[in-house]
């Protein structure tokens, strides 16, 4: 293995809280009313891929969907600036994975202004040799186009990455690039099948173990 690729929000920064208040408002905003159920329902998915998942169920009247995923980001901003902290183990699987020899690089679905905000407040704009948005791809996850794309850039063979994933979208996206997948699932999500695919689990960063990186 050569290269650990982190997903970013819910593995990088504590933001699923955040995505769900921000995803409730905004669609409140165009008279569609979600619960949290629905919010995991598009978990991992981009912001674009979000609105018109949405916009196929329960076309709106007045903004179009690209205001609607521009009131989006704006909010998540916002939420990031004021309330994002890093997962519990973010540190430990860093220093972990640099005394393993691995690259580092981060793979998000989320848009370049979300990614940049959480690397800002978090302070880690120089600890990935390659950060890589699918908003840049053709297809977000579950594709496997964003991964595929970062091990290019680091210059290494998809099948020696590690991806840490905590989105089904996400697993399914490095399981299809030939990765091996470690996922960190919600707590209430830990015993879904949606998880089979990786191939470690775990309830925390935090247990993150050295051997798991070989």
């Amino acid at each position: 293995m050569k290269a650990l690729i982190f997903d970013m929000d819910g593995i990088l920064v504590d933001s699923e809280p955040l995505w769900r208040l921000a995803e409730r408002e905004v669609f409140a905003g165009v008279g569609i009313e979600l619960d949290d159920g629905d919010c995991e329902r598009t978990m991992g998915m981009r912001t674009d891929e979000v609105i018109e998942h949405w916009y196929r169920r329960a076309p709106w009247h007045g903004p179009s969907p690209a205001d609607v995923e521009a009131r989006l980001v704006a909010r998540m901003q916002t939420l990031i600036a004021e309330r994002a902290e890093p997962m519990p183990g973010v540190e430990h699987a860093l220093t972990m994975a640099r005394n393993a020899g691995l690259e580092l690089a981060m793979a998000s679905s989320s848009p370049p202004k979300l990614i940049n905000a959480v690397l800002r407040k978090l302070g880690f704009e120089n600890d990935f040799a390659v950060v890589r948005s699918a908003v840049d791809e053709e297809q977000g996850k579950p594709h496997p186009g964003v991964f595929l794309t970062t091990a290019h850039l680091l210059g290494v063979d998809p099948g020696e990455c590690i991806v840490i994933e905590d989105s089904p979208a996400g697993v399914r996206s490095a399981d299809a690039a030939g990765m091996r997948v470690i996922a960190v699932p919600p707590a209430h999500l830990f015993d879904e099948p949606y998880y089979d695919k990786a191939d470690i689990k775990l309830r925390s960063l935090e247990d993150l173990r050295r051997e798991m990186l070989r």
